[in-house]
């Protein structure tokens, strides 16, 4: 305000000299200088009433945009981390399933063979056949073969083969077998009696060999292809 008001006594002193030292002038010339002044007069006052008086303006007033025009923006770190879903964790039921380590080697084997042990049988041990000469005579002698089995389960059928020194003696008299002859050998197979031998038991044969005495005793014997026991040595 106060750069204005120097201003306009700046431009009217200029007048005043600029009338005098023209002589008084001419009346036009004088009529122009005043029309100026009221003119620079006119455009002052407003100005200086307006930089006194700012308050009185009306001020400029922007009407609120309606409700629902401009979205609402969420606090930054609170509303928007409450609105998103936190990420849901699988049960534990879930994760104990998913890391249960898959079958080992031991597991693939279980479907082999079973064992002996697991099958609740064995196998039948091998019969065992002893020799003995029970009695002599003048011309022949009687003779019996025990043969017994050593395992817990019955065996059913049996071989027994007696070899005798020479051919000239006779075989006779067979109980608990049936006879047959192939030069000096004679086999025996089981009859009706004696075709199971049971578990931890055994069954008898017996028979007689008649012929000069000297040198009369078997030579060889065996039950199944195991040689008997008892035989001269």
């Amino acid at each position: 305000m106060i750069v204005v008001l120097d201003q306009i006594v700046a431009v009217a002193g200029s007048v005043r000299r600029a009338l005098a030292g023209a002589g008084g002038g001419s009346r036009l010339t004088r009529a122009a200088v005043i029309a100026s002044l009221a003119v620079l007069v006119a455009t002052a006052v407003p100005v200086v009433l307006v930089l006194r008086t700012p308050e009185r303006l009306t001020p400029v007033v922007l009407d609120p945009p309606p409700d629902g025009d401009l979205p609402t923006i969420p606090e930054f770190g609170t509303r928007s981390m409450e609105a998103r879903p936190a990420a849901s964790s699988p049960p534990a039921a879930a994760r104990t399933t998913t890391e249960a380590p898959p079958a080992g080697p031991a597991a693939a084997t279980t479907g082999g063979a079973p064992s002996p042990a697991a099958t609740g049988s064995t196998s039948p041990a091998a019969l065992r056949a002893a020799f003995a000469v029970e009695e002599r005579a003048l011309l022949s002698y009687g003779a019996g073969v025990t043969i017994s089995n050593a395992g817990p389960t019955a065996v059913t059928g049996w071989t027994l083969v007696v070899t005798l020194p020479r051919e000239s003696l006779e075989v006779t008299s067979v109980t608990g077998a049936r006879a047959t002859r192939a030069g000096a050998t004679w086999t025996f197979v089981p009859d009706g009696s004696t075709g199971e031998v049971p578990g931890a038991g055994s069954v008898r044969v017996t028979f007689r060999v008649s012929g000069a005495p000297v040198n009369s005793t078997p030579t060889a014997c065996t039950i199944d292809g195991a040689a008997c026991s008892g035989l001269p040595a």
